[in-house]
C-alpha cells in the first residue's frame, strides 16, 4: 500500500529550482534512505512528504489520515523536563486530560451539585472521557513514555532536567522517542545520528530495523544507511534517481553504471563527430559541385545528430570544497591549561576537578557518551564557560577557532558576505569569490544564513574559521551535517593544519585518522591515552582483560 507519493513535483526558492520532476513513492514498509550533496534539497523532500513544505509545482498525494512523525535535522530544548516533551506528542491524550479536569472541577459547582439531571449529565460526560482515556492508552502513558526514553539511553537524573540542558545526542534521543510516541505509519529522520555516541547509534540502527512502519531516513552516515535502508534515493542536480539495495550496493552500482556511461558517452560523441566530419564533406563537395544530392546528404546527416538522445557526460567526482586551514602566528609550547575546573547545573557536576594540559601541535580527539561533558569542556577550554571552581589558562599568543556543537551563525539575520566581510574586511567581489570555493551560489551569499541547510552553515562557518588565522581549532562535531566529499575534504585540511587541534567527535573514522591523543570525558574527569581511536580501544580492553 502508497501512503505518500510525489508526482512530477518541483521545487524553487526564489529563482533558483532545487527540485525539478521529483516522483517518489514511500510504501508502508518502505526503507528509503535519501542521499545527496549538502544543499540538494534532501531536507526540502522530507518536509514535502510530511506537508510542513509545499511543492511549486507537482501533486503530493497522501493516504487518508496518515500519521507521520518527523525528526529534524536540529531538536532544540526547553523548559520542559524528557518525560513532558514525549507525553506532549499525543496531543489527543492532553486534550482528554484537560476535558476530564474541567469536568471534575464542573462537579464541585454548588449548582451542578443542586441539580441531579445536571448532575448525571455531567457524570455520564466523565464516563464517557474516562472511557475514551483508557482506549488511547491514557493510564500508562506516562509509564509508557519513561520506558521507550529508558530504552534509548535516557534515564535517572537526565529525566529531571530541562530538555535545554540536555546534550544534543540526548535531545536528539528525546526527539526521536516523541516521534515513536505518536504510534506513526510514515517516520521521517533528518540525520538522525548527529550528535549520537556510537552505542546509542546502536540502538538507532536496532529501533529502526524493528519499527512497524515506513522509514524514509536522510543521512551521511554510510554504516546507518548500510543497516537501515532497502532502497537509496539519490538527490542530485534537482532530480531523484532510485537504487536497490542499501549504501554499499549503491555505491557498487552507482560506479557501475558511471562507467557503461562513459562507455556510451564516449560512443556516441565518436558517432557525433563521425557525422559532423560527413556534414562537413558534402557541404564542402556542393559549393564546389552544383548538385542537389550534397546538400539532401548534409541534411540528413544532421537530422541523425539532431535526433539522438544525448548521453551527458558522466561526472566521476564532484566539485569539493576549498579548504585550506594555516595558523598565522606560531604561538607557545603551552596552549591551554585547565586546573580542577568544576563546571555544574544546578548543583549537578558535569565537570568535577577536572584537570587537562594541552600543547602546541597536538592533535587532541575528545570522546565520552552523550551527556558526559564533552562540550562543556570545549566551551571551557575555548573560553565562552568560566568554570564554578578551578582556573583555566590560555597562552598569550594563542588565536583560538571554535566551531560549536550545533554550528550556529548569530545573528541568523545577516547574510554569508556579510560574515566573511566582518571577519575579514575585503572588497564584495572577493568575498563572493571565497564563498564559490566553498560552493555557495550567489543567491545562497545574499540570504540570511538562517535560510541555510545545516551542511551549508557548517561550509560557512569553516570558511569563517580559515580566515580567522587561528592556531588552535577547537571542533564540537565538526562532520555533523556534512556531506561525504566534504568530510575528507575537512580531514584532509586538518592533517595538513600547522596548529593545534581538539576535536570533539564520535565519528571512529575522524577519530582514528586525525588524533595523536585521545581524551576521554568519563565522570567528570578528562581521562589521556595516546594514539587514535583503535589505540585507545585497544588499551581499553586490555585494562579490562
Amino acid at each position: 500500500m502508497i501512503l505518500v507519493s510525489l508526482v512530477n513535483v518541483d521545487k524553487s526558492f526564489g529563482s533558483w529550482p532545487v527540485l525539478q520532476g521529483v516522483d517518489l513513492e514511500v510504501s508502508d514498509t518502505a526503507r528509503i534512505g535519501i542521499v545527496g550533496p549538502n544543499g540538494a534539497g534532501k531536507s526540502t523532500i522530507l518536509r514535502i512528504l510530511q506537508g510542513a513544505e509545499p511543492p511549486t509545482a507537482g501533486e503530493v498525494v497522501r493516504r487518508k489520515d496518515l500519521v507521520i512523525a518527523d525528526l529534524p535535522q536540529h531538536v532544540d530544548g526547553d523548559e520542559r523536563t524528557a518525560e513532558q516533551t514525549v507525553l506532549a506528542a499525543r496531543p489527543d491524550v492532553s486534550a482528554l486530560d484537560a476535558e476530564m479536569r474541567a469536568v471534575e472541577i464542573e462537579l464541585g459547582r454548588p449548582d451542578v451539585v443542586a441539580d441531579l439531571a445536571r448532575m448525571e449529565r455531567v457524570l455520564s460526560r466523565q464516563q464517557e472521557l474516562l472511557e475514551r482515556w483508557v482506549v488511547a492508552g491514557g493510564a500508562g502513558l506516562a509509564g509508557e513514555a519513561r520506558a521507550m526514553l529508558a530504552s534509548l539511553g535516557l534515564e535517572g537524573g537526565d529525566l529531571e532536567l530541562p530538555t535545554s540542558a540536555l546534550s544534543g545526542g540526548q535531545r536528539k534521543l528525546v526527539g526521536l522517542a516523541a516521534c515513536l510516541f505518536r504510534q506513526p505509519e510514515l517516520l521521517l529522520l533528518d540525520e538522525p545520528e548527529t550528535h549520537l555516541d556510537a552505542e546509542r547509534r546502536a540502538r538507532l540502527e536496532a529501533v529502526v530495523a524493528g519499527f512497524p512502519g515506513a522509514v524514509v531516513t536522510v543521512s551521511h552516515d554510510r554504516y546507518l544507511l548500510d543497516e537501515t535502508v532497502s532502497r537509496i534515493a539519490e538527490v542530485e542536480s534537482g532530480r531523484i534517481t532510485m537504487w536497490k539495495g542499501n549504501y554499499s550496493a549503491y555505491a557498487v552500482a552507482k560506479e557501475i553504471a558511471l562507467k557503461r556511461q562513459q562507455q556510451l558517452y564516449v560512443t556516441q560523441q565518436k558517432e557525433i563527430a563521425r557525422l559532423e566530419e560527413a556534414v562537413k564533406r558534402f557541404e564542402h563537395w556542393a559549393r564546389i559541385v552544383v548538385d542537389k544530392r550534397h546538400i539532401t546528404q548534409a541534411r540528413n546527416k544532421q537530422r541523425q545528430i539532431d535526433r539522438m538522445d544525448k548521453i551527458d557526460k558522466p561526472v566521476f567526482e564532484r566539485r569539493k570544497i576549498g579548504l585550506e586551514m594555516r595558523a598565522a602566528e606560531r604561538g607557545g609550547v603551552k596552549v591551554l591549561t585547565l586546573e580542577h575546573v568544576t563546571v555544574a547545573f544546578d548543583l549537578d557536576p558535569v565537570l568535577l576537578g577536572c584537570d587537562l594540559q594541552v600543547f602546541r601541535g597536538e592533535r587532541i580527539g575528545v570522546i565520552g557518551a552523550n551527556g558526559s561533558g564533552k562540550s562543556v569542556l570545549g566551551t571551557v577550554l575555548a573560553g565562552l564557560r568560566q568554570p564554578d571552581a578551578g582556573t583555566r589558562w590560555a597562552g598569550p599568543s594563542v588565536r583560538l577557532g571554535y566551531l560549536p556543537q550545533g554550528h550556529e551563525t548569530e545573528p541568523p539575520d545577516r547574510t554569508p558576505i556579510q560574515f566573511v566581510r566582518d571577519v575579514k574586511p575585503m572588497y564584495e567581489e572577493d568575498a563572493v569569490a571565497l564563498l564559490g570555493r566553498f560552493l555557495f551560489r550567489y543567491d545562497q551569499m545574499r540570504r540570511p544564513v538562517g535560510s541555510l541547510s545545516g551542511g551549508e552553515r557548517t561550509r560557512l562557518q569553516l570558511c569563517l574559521m580559515m580566515l580567522s588565522g587561528a592556531n588552535c581549532l577547537i571542533l564540537d562535531e565538526p562532520t555533523n551535517h556534512l556531506d561525504i566529499d566534504s568530510m575528507e575534504v575537512l580531514e584532509s585540511a586538518l592533517e595538513s593544519y600547522d596548529g593545534t587541534v581538539i576535536v570533539i567527535s564520535h565519528d571512529r573514522y575522524l577519530l582514528d585518522r586525525i588524533p595523536d591523543r585521545i581524551v576521554e570525558v568519563r565522570d567528570g574527569q578528562a581521562f589521556s591515552s595516546p594514539g587514535g581511536y583503535d589505540d585507545w580501544l585497544d588499551a581499553r580492553d586490555a585494562a579490562h582483560a
